[in-house]
Protein backbone atom coordinates (compact mmCIF):
# COMPACT_ATOMS: atom_id res chain seq x y z
CA UNK A 1 0.00 0.00 0.00
CA UNK A 2 1.17 3.50 -0.78
CA UNK A 3 2.72 5.07 2.36
CA UNK A 4 1.33 8.21 4.00
CA UNK A 5 3.74 10.83 5.36
CA UNK A 6 3.46 14.06 7.27
CA UNK A 7 4.76 17.16 5.50
CA UNK A 8 6.86 18.07 8.55
CA UNK A 9 9.59 15.86 7.10
CA UNK A 10 10.35 18.73 4.71
CA UNK A 11 12.55 18.26 1.67
CA UNK A 12 13.69 14.84 2.88
CA UNK A 13 10.27 13.32 2.18
CA UNK A 14 11.37 12.55 -1.36
CA UNK A 15 14.73 11.09 -2.32
CA UNK A 16 15.84 10.01 -5.76
CA UNK A 17 18.15 7.29 -6.90
CA UNK A 18 20.18 7.52 -10.09
CA UNK A 19 18.98 4.57 -12.19
CA UNK A 20 21.23 5.50 -15.10
CA UNK A 21 24.83 5.34 -13.92
CA UNK A 22 24.73 1.61 -13.10
CA UNK A 23 24.90 1.06 -16.88
CA UNK A 24 27.96 3.26 -17.34
CA UNK A 25 30.63 0.62 -18.04
CA UNK A 26 28.46 -1.51 -20.30
CA UNK A 27 27.37 1.49 -22.33
CA UNK A 28 30.93 2.74 -22.72
CA UNK A 29 31.94 -0.62 -24.18
CA UNK A 30 29.02 -0.55 -26.63
CA UNK A 31 29.89 2.95 -27.79
CA UNK A 32 33.52 2.05 -28.38
CA UNK A 33 32.52 -1.05 -30.34
CA UNK A 34 30.21 0.95 -32.60
CA UNK A 35 32.91 3.58 -33.15
CA UNK A 36 35.33 0.83 -34.20
CA UNK A 37 33.15 -1.59 -36.14
CA UNK A 38 30.30 0.60 -37.41
CA UNK A 39 27.42 -1.24 -39.07
CA UNK A 40 28.85 -4.64 -38.16
CA UNK A 41 28.52 -3.81 -34.47
CA UNK A 42 24.97 -2.51 -34.96
CA UNK A 43 23.94 -5.77 -36.62
CA UNK A 44 25.58 -7.84 -33.89
CA UNK A 45 23.81 -5.94 -31.13
CA UNK A 46 20.46 -6.04 -32.96
CA UNK A 47 20.74 -9.83 -33.21
CA UNK A 48 21.81 -10.19 -29.58
CA UNK A 49 19.34 -7.74 -27.98
CA UNK A 50 16.38 -7.75 -30.38
CA UNK A 51 16.66 -11.20 -31.95
CA UNK A 52 16.62 -9.78 -35.46
CA UNK A 53 19.09 -10.47 -38.27
CA UNK A 54 19.30 -7.49 -40.58
CA UNK A 55 20.61 -7.33 -44.10
CA UNK A 56 20.32 -3.54 -44.04
CA UNK A 57 19.93 -1.05 -41.23
CA UNK A 58 18.10 1.76 -43.02
CA UNK A 59 14.47 1.22 -43.87
CA UNK A 60 13.62 2.23 -47.42
CA UNK A 61 10.86 4.68 -48.25
CA UNK A 62 8.77 1.87 -49.70
CA UNK A 63 8.80 0.04 -46.36
CA UNK A 64 7.82 3.24 -44.54
CA UNK A 65 4.91 3.75 -46.93
CA UNK A 66 3.86 0.12 -46.50
CA UNK A 67 3.89 0.53 -42.71
CA UNK A 68 1.71 3.60 -43.06
CA UNK A 69 -0.79 1.65 -45.19
CA UNK A 70 -0.86 -1.22 -42.68
CA UNK A 71 -1.50 1.03 -39.69
CA UNK A 72 -4.95 1.13 -38.13
CA UNK A 73 -6.88 3.84 -40.03
CA UNK A 74 -8.46 5.04 -36.79
CA UNK A 75 -5.01 5.53 -35.29
CA UNK A 76 -3.80 7.37 -38.39
CA UNK A 77 -6.73 9.76 -38.06
CA UNK A 78 -5.82 10.33 -34.40
CA UNK A 79 -2.20 10.95 -35.34
CA UNK A 80 -3.15 13.63 -37.84
CA UNK A 81 -5.49 15.32 -35.35
CA UNK A 82 -2.91 15.21 -32.57
CA UNK A 83 -0.18 16.45 -34.91
CA UNK A 84 -2.33 19.44 -35.83
CA UNK A 85 -2.74 20.43 -32.17
CA UNK A 86 0.92 19.84 -31.31
CA UNK A 87 1.98 21.91 -34.31
CA UNK A 88 -0.40 24.74 -33.41
CA UNK A 89 1.03 24.94 -29.88
CA UNK A 90 4.66 24.84 -30.97
CA UNK A 91 4.12 27.45 -33.69
CA UNK A 92 4.04 30.02 -30.88
CA UNK A 93 7.62 29.09 -29.97
CA UNK A 94 9.09 30.13 -33.31
CA UNK A 95 11.44 33.04 -33.05
CA UNK A 96 13.43 35.18 -35.45
CA UNK A 97 16.70 37.01 -35.05
CA UNK A 98 17.08 40.71 -34.31
CA UNK A 99 19.28 43.60 -35.31
CA UNK A 100 19.91 46.93 -33.60
CA UNK A 101 21.92 49.99 -34.62
CA UNK A 102 22.85 53.41 -33.31
CA UNK A 103 23.74 56.81 -34.71
CA UNK A 104 27.46 55.98 -35.01
CA UNK A 105 26.77 53.00 -37.26
CA UNK A 106 27.20 50.22 -34.71
CA UNK A 107 25.18 47.21 -35.81
CA UNK A 108 24.50 44.36 -33.38
CA UNK A 109 22.36 41.34 -34.01
CA UNK A 110 21.52 37.71 -33.59
CA UNK A 111 20.46 35.17 -36.19
CA UNK A 112 18.53 31.97 -35.48
CA UNK A 113 19.33 28.90 -37.59
CA UNK A 114 17.93 25.35 -37.60
CA UNK A 115 20.19 22.42 -36.81
CA UNK A 116 21.21 20.60 -39.97
CA UNK A 117 20.60 17.01 -38.86
CA UNK A 118 18.89 15.60 -35.76
CA UNK A 119 18.57 12.04 -34.50
CA UNK A 120 15.28 10.97 -32.92
CA UNK A 121 15.29 7.95 -30.63
CA UNK A 122 11.95 6.13 -30.39
CA UNK A 123 11.64 3.32 -27.82
CA UNK A 124 10.56 -0.16 -28.88
CA UNK A 125 10.47 -3.51 -27.17
CA UNK A 126 7.45 -4.07 -24.92
CA UNK A 127 5.46 -1.14 -26.30
CA UNK A 128 5.30 1.21 -29.29
CA UNK A 129 4.96 4.93 -28.64
CA UNK A 130 3.90 6.86 -31.75
CA UNK A 131 3.18 9.81 -29.46
CA UNK A 132 6.94 10.14 -28.87
CA UNK A 133 7.46 10.46 -32.62
CA UNK A 134 4.97 13.32 -32.80
CA UNK A 135 6.31 15.19 -29.79
CA UNK A 136 9.92 15.11 -30.97
CA UNK A 137 9.56 15.37 -34.72
CA UNK A 138 7.00 18.16 -34.99
CA UNK A 139 9.00 20.90 -33.20
CA UNK A 140 12.11 19.79 -35.10
CA UNK A 141 10.36 20.20 -38.43
CA UNK A 142 8.83 23.53 -37.38
CA UNK A 143 12.32 24.73 -36.48
CA UNK A 144 13.46 23.91 -40.00
CA UNK A 145 15.75 20.93 -39.29
CA UNK A 146 16.98 19.81 -42.69
CA UNK A 147 17.22 16.07 -42.02
CA UNK A 148 15.48 14.16 -39.23
CA UNK A 149 16.77 10.60 -38.71
CA UNK A 150 14.72 8.23 -36.58
CA UNK A 151 16.21 5.19 -34.86
CA UNK A 152 14.06 2.53 -33.23
CA UNK A 153 14.63 -1.14 -32.38
CA UNK A 154 12.98 -3.71 -34.68
CA UNK A 155 10.97 -6.73 -33.67
CA UNK A 156 12.37 -10.22 -34.08
CA UNK A 157 11.08 -10.17 -37.66
CA UNK A 158 13.21 -7.11 -38.36
CA UNK A 159 10.13 -4.92 -38.81
CA UNK A 160 9.07 -1.65 -37.21
CA UNK A 161 5.50 -1.43 -35.84
CA UNK A 162 3.15 0.18 -38.38
CA UNK A 163 2.02 2.71 -35.75
CA UNK A 164 5.58 4.06 -35.47
CA UNK A 165 6.03 4.26 -39.23
CA UNK A 166 2.66 5.96 -39.63
CA UNK A 167 3.64 8.58 -37.05
CA UNK A 168 6.98 9.08 -38.81
CA UNK A 169 5.25 9.74 -42.11
CA UNK A 170 2.65 12.05 -40.56
CA UNK A 171 5.47 14.15 -39.06
CA UNK A 172 7.75 14.13 -42.08
CA UNK A 173 10.62 12.09 -40.64
CA UNK A 174 13.23 11.88 -43.40
CA UNK A 175 15.04 8.59 -42.68
CA UNK A 176 14.34 5.55 -40.49
CA UNK A 177 16.93 3.13 -39.10
CA UNK A 178 16.23 -0.25 -37.51
CA UNK A 179 18.49 -0.03 -34.50
CA UNK A 180 17.89 0.72 -30.83
CA UNK A 181 19.62 0.87 -27.47
CA UNK A 182 22.92 2.49 -26.61
CA UNK A 183 24.27 1.30 -29.95
CA UNK A 184 21.77 3.50 -31.81
CA UNK A 185 22.85 6.53 -29.79
CA UNK A 186 26.49 5.75 -30.56
CA UNK A 187 25.71 5.43 -34.27
CA UNK A 188 23.99 8.81 -34.33
CA UNK A 189 26.81 10.46 -32.40
CA UNK A 190 29.74 9.10 -34.40
CA UNK A 191 28.20 7.88 -37.65
CA UNK A 192 28.54 4.49 -39.34
CA UNK A 193 28.45 3.29 -42.94
CA UNK A 194 24.64 3.50 -42.89
CA UNK A 195 23.76 5.92 -40.11
CA UNK A 196 24.84 9.54 -40.58
CA UNK A 197 26.36 11.55 -37.77
CA UNK A 198 23.86 14.04 -36.35
CA UNK A 199 24.15 17.35 -34.54
CA UNK A 200 21.75 16.51 -31.73
CA UNK A 201 19.95 13.46 -30.30
CA UNK A 202 16.50 13.70 -28.77
CA UNK A 203 13.92 11.25 -27.52
CA UNK A 204 13.29 8.99 -24.51
CA UNK A 205 14.67 5.53 -23.81
CA UNK A 206 15.65 3.08 -21.11
CA UNK A 207 18.58 3.54 -18.74
CA UNK A 208 21.06 2.33 -21.37
CA UNK A 209 19.83 4.90 -23.86
CA UNK A 210 19.88 7.62 -21.20
CA UNK A 211 23.42 6.74 -20.15
CA UNK A 212 24.57 6.62 -23.77
CA UNK A 213 23.16 10.11 -24.32
CA UNK A 214 25.02 11.30 -21.25
CA UNK A 215 28.29 9.83 -22.52
CA UNK A 216 28.08 11.26 -26.06
CA UNK A 217 27.05 14.73 -24.91
CA UNK A 218 29.70 17.13 -26.14
CA UNK A 219 30.26 15.11 -29.30
CA UNK A 220 26.63 15.91 -30.12
CA UNK A 221 23.93 17.83 -28.34
CA UNK A 222 21.17 16.06 -26.43
CA UNK A 223 17.76 17.17 -25.23
CA UNK A 224 18.10 15.81 -21.68
CA UNK A 225 19.00 12.71 -19.70
CA UNK A 226 15.50 11.56 -18.85
CA UNK A 227 14.81 9.36 -15.87
CA UNK A 228 11.72 7.40 -14.84
CA UNK A 229 8.35 9.10 -15.23
CA UNK A 230 6.93 11.18 -12.37
CA UNK A 231 3.58 12.64 -11.38
CA UNK A 232 2.73 14.81 -8.39
CA UNK A 233 -0.90 15.65 -7.67
CA UNK A 234 -1.81 18.52 -5.38
CA UNK A 235 -5.42 17.96 -4.32
CA UNK A 236 -7.87 19.54 -1.90
CA UNK A 237 -11.17 18.21 -0.58
CA UNK A 238 -12.95 19.07 -3.85
CA UNK A 239 -11.01 16.35 -5.68
CA UNK A 240 -12.53 12.94 -6.44
CA UNK A 241 -10.36 10.21 -4.85
CA UNK A 242 -11.11 7.73 -7.64
CA UNK A 243 -9.93 10.24 -10.26
CA UNK A 244 -6.82 11.14 -8.27
CA UNK A 245 -5.96 7.46 -7.91
CA UNK A 246 -6.42 6.90 -11.64
CA UNK A 247 -4.13 9.83 -12.44
CA UNK A 248 -1.43 8.52 -10.11
CA UNK A 249 -1.63 5.08 -11.73
CA UNK A 250 -1.39 6.59 -15.21
CA UNK A 251 2.28 7.21 -14.51
CA UNK A 252 2.92 4.27 -12.20
CA UNK A 253 2.16 1.88 -15.07
CA UNK A 254 5.07 3.29 -17.11
CA UNK A 255 7.90 1.76 -15.15
CA UNK A 256 8.63 0.06 -11.82
CA UNK A 257 10.95 2.99 -11.10
CA UNK A 258 8.25 5.61 -11.85
CA UNK A 259 7.03 7.75 -8.97
CA UNK A 260 3.49 8.86 -8.15
CA UNK A 261 3.00 11.35 -5.31
CA UNK A 262 -0.13 12.92 -3.84
CA UNK A 263 0.18 16.03 -1.67
CA UNK A 264 -3.06 17.03 0.04
CA UNK A 265 -4.33 18.99 3.02
CA UNK A 266 -7.24 16.55 3.44
CA UNK A 267 -6.65 13.39 5.48
CA UNK A 268 -10.08 12.16 4.40
CA UNK A 269 -9.09 12.43 0.74
CA UNK A 270 -5.71 10.84 1.43
CA UNK A 271 -7.27 7.72 2.97
CA UNK A 272 -9.85 7.52 0.19
CA UNK A 273 -7.11 7.67 -2.46
CA UNK A 274 -5.21 4.93 -0.63
CA UNK A 275 -8.27 2.71 -0.85
CA UNK A 276 -8.98 3.67 -4.47
CA UNK A 277 -5.45 2.72 -5.52
CA UNK A 278 -5.88 -0.76 -4.08
CA UNK A 279 -9.22 -1.05 -5.81
CA UNK A 280 -7.95 0.07 -9.23
CA UNK A 281 -4.57 -1.67 -9.38
CA UNK A 282 -6.00 -5.12 -10.24
CA UNK A 283 -7.87 -3.57 -13.17
CA UNK A 284 -4.67 -2.52 -14.95
CA UNK A 285 -3.11 -4.56 -17.73
CA UNK A 286 0.30 -3.57 -16.35
CA UNK A 287 -0.65 -4.24 -12.74
CA UNK A 288 2.70 -5.76 -11.76
CA UNK A 289 4.63 -2.71 -12.97
CA UNK A 290 2.20 -0.23 -11.41
CA UNK A 291 2.16 -2.13 -8.12
CA UNK A 292 5.95 -2.05 -7.84
CA UNK A 293 5.96 1.68 -8.64
CA UNK A 294 3.27 2.50 -6.07
CA UNK A 295 4.72 0.31 -3.33
CA UNK A 296 8.34 1.36 -3.79
CA UNK A 297 8.17 4.94 -5.03
CA UNK A 298 4.64 6.16 -4.34
CA UNK A 299 3.80 8.54 -1.49
CA UNK A 300 0.88 10.43 -0.01
CA UNK A 301 2.02 13.53 1.84
CA UNK A 302 -0.29 15.27 4.28
CA UNK A 303 0.27 19.04 4.19
CA UNK A 304 -1.17 21.61 6.56
CA UNK A 305 -2.44 23.72 3.67
CA UNK A 306 -2.42 23.95 -0.11
CA UNK A 307 0.19 26.68 0.25
CA UNK A 308 2.49 24.19 1.97
CA UNK A 309 1.61 21.60 -0.67
CA UNK A 310 2.85 24.01 -3.35
CA UNK A 311 6.08 24.53 -1.40
CA UNK A 312 6.60 20.76 -1.30
CA UNK A 313 5.93 20.48 -5.03
CA UNK A 314 8.53 23.16 -5.72
CA UNK A 315 11.06 21.19 -3.64
CA UNK A 316 10.37 18.00 -5.59
CA UNK A 317 10.20 19.73 -9.03
CA UNK A 318 8.14 16.98 -10.68
CA UNK A 319 7.92 16.10 -14.35
CA UNK A 320 4.10 16.30 -14.29
CA UNK A 321 2.18 18.38 -11.75
CA UNK A 322 -1.59 18.26 -11.45
CA UNK A 323 -3.34 21.06 -9.52
CA UNK A 324 -6.52 19.17 -8.69
CA UNK A 325 -7.97 21.95 -6.54
CA UNK A 326 -11.00 24.22 -6.55
CA UNK A 327 -9.09 27.30 -7.77
CA UNK A 328 -6.13 26.06 -9.79
CA UNK A 329 -5.25 29.39 -11.41
CA UNK A 330 -4.89 30.90 -7.93
CA UNK A 331 -1.80 28.73 -7.43
CA UNK A 332 -0.35 28.71 -10.95
CA UNK A 333 2.18 31.51 -10.44
CA UNK A 334 3.31 29.96 -7.16
CA UNK A 335 4.48 26.86 -9.02
CA UNK A 336 8.14 27.51 -9.82
CA UNK A 337 9.50 24.03 -10.52
CA UNK A 338 7.53 21.65 -12.75
CA UNK A 339 7.84 20.26 -16.25
CA UNK A 340 4.19 20.55 -17.24
CA UNK A 341 1.30 21.85 -15.11
CA UNK A 342 -2.23 20.44 -15.44
CA UNK A 343 -4.89 22.77 -14.05
CA UNK A 344 -8.14 21.71 -12.45
CA UNK A 345 -10.18 18.53 -12.12
CA UNK A 346 -10.69 18.01 -15.86
CA UNK A 347 -7.10 17.95 -17.06
CA UNK A 348 -5.51 14.51 -16.57
CA UNK A 349 -1.83 14.09 -17.36
CA UNK A 350 -2.71 11.69 -20.20
CA UNK A 351 -4.26 14.63 -22.06
CA UNK A 352 -0.82 16.16 -22.34
CA UNK A 353 0.79 12.87 -23.31
CA UNK A 354 -1.22 12.54 -26.47
CA UNK A 355 -3.40 15.33 -27.70
CA UNK A 356 -3.58 18.73 -26.00
CA UNK A 357 -0.56 20.22 -27.79
CA UNK A 358 2.17 21.03 -25.24
CA UNK A 359 5.17 18.73 -25.41
CA UNK A 360 5.33 15.57 -23.33
CA UNK A 361 9.14 15.33 -23.33
CA UNK A 362 9.79 16.85 -19.93
CA UNK A 363 12.58 17.25 -17.36
CA UNK A 364 12.66 14.53 -14.69
CA UNK A 365 14.57 13.82 -11.50
CA UNK A 366 14.20 17.35 -10.13
CA UNK A 367 15.80 18.93 -13.19
CA UNK A 368 12.70 21.07 -13.70
CA UNK A 369 14.48 23.40 -11.27
CA UNK A 370 16.69 24.51 -14.16
CA UNK A 371 15.45 22.98 -17.42
CA UNK A 372 12.38 23.09 -19.63
CA UNK A 373 10.11 20.91 -21.78
CA UNK A 374 11.28 20.03 -25.27
CA UNK A 375 10.47 22.87 -27.66
CA UNK A 376 11.35 24.44 -30.99
CA UNK A 377 14.28 26.08 -29.17
CA UNK A 378 15.91 22.65 -28.85
CA UNK A 379 16.28 22.43 -32.62
CA UNK A 380 17.83 25.79 -33.38
CA UNK A 381 21.12 27.47 -32.66
CA UNK A 382 21.98 31.14 -32.55
CA UNK A 383 24.90 33.20 -33.80
CA UNK A 384 25.46 36.82 -32.87
CA UNK A 385 27.11 39.44 -35.03
CA UNK A 386 28.51 42.94 -34.68
CA UNK A 387 29.75 45.71 -36.96
CA UNK A 388 31.52 48.96 -36.02
CA UNK A 389 32.35 51.94 -38.19
CA UNK A 390 35.73 53.66 -37.70
CA UNK A 391 34.00 56.43 -35.76
CA UNK A 392 32.23 54.00 -33.45
CA UNK A 393 35.44 52.09 -32.78
CA UNK A 394 37.31 55.29 -31.94
CA UNK A 395 34.70 56.12 -29.30
CA UNK A 396 35.09 52.67 -27.71
CA UNK A 397 38.89 52.39 -28.09
CA UNK A 398 40.07 53.73 -24.76
CA UNK A 399 37.42 51.91 -22.73
CA UNK A 400 38.04 48.53 -24.35
CA UNK A 401 41.81 48.92 -24.28
CA UNK A 402 41.84 49.82 -20.58
CA UNK A 403 39.48 46.97 -19.76
CA UNK A 404 41.78 44.48 -21.50
CA UNK A 405 44.87 45.86 -19.71
CA UNK A 406 43.13 45.56 -16.34
CA UNK A 407 42.79 41.85 -17.10
CA UNK A 408 46.45 41.65 -18.08
CA UNK A 409 45.65 40.87 -21.71
CA UNK A 410 47.84 43.34 -23.54
CA UNK A 411 47.38 41.51 -26.83
CA UNK A 412 43.68 42.21 -26.63
CA UNK A 413 44.38 45.87 -25.95
CA UNK A 414 46.86 46.10 -28.79
CA UNK A 415 44.33 44.66 -31.28
CA UNK A 416 42.21 47.74 -30.55
CA UNK A 417 44.98 50.34 -30.27
CA UNK A 418 46.86 49.27 -33.41
CA UNK A 419 43.95 50.43 -35.52
CA UNK A 420 44.66 53.99 -34.39
CA UNK A 421 48.49 53.85 -34.59
CA UNK A 422 49.50 56.39 -37.27
CA UNK A 423 52.49 54.25 -38.26
CA UNK A 424 50.19 51.34 -39.08
CA UNK A 425 47.21 53.27 -40.40
CA UNK A 426 49.43 55.40 -42.63
CA UNK A 427 50.72 52.35 -44.43
CA UNK A 428 47.29 51.03 -45.35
Amino acid sequence: MIPMLQASAGAEIFSRQDPVRDAEAEVRAIIENVKTKGDAALKEYTKAFDGAELSSIELGQGAIDEGFRRADPALVDILYRAAERISAFHQHQLRSGFQTSDERGVILGQKVMPLARVGLYVPGGTAAYPSSVLMNAIPAKLAGVKELCMVTPPGKDGKIPPAILAAARVCGVDRVFRVGGAQAVAALAYGTESVPRVDKIVGPGNRFVAEAKRQVFGIVGIDMVAGPSEILVIADDTADPQIVAADLLSQAEHDKAASAVLVTDSEVLAKAVQAALEEQLPQLKREEIARASIDNNGKIILAQSIEQAVEIANQIAPEHLELSVAEPFRWLNAIQNAGSIFLGHNCPEALGDYFAGPNHTLPTGGTARFSSPLSVDDFVKKSQYLYYTPEALSVAQETVSNFAKKEGLTGHARSIDIRFDPKVVGKS
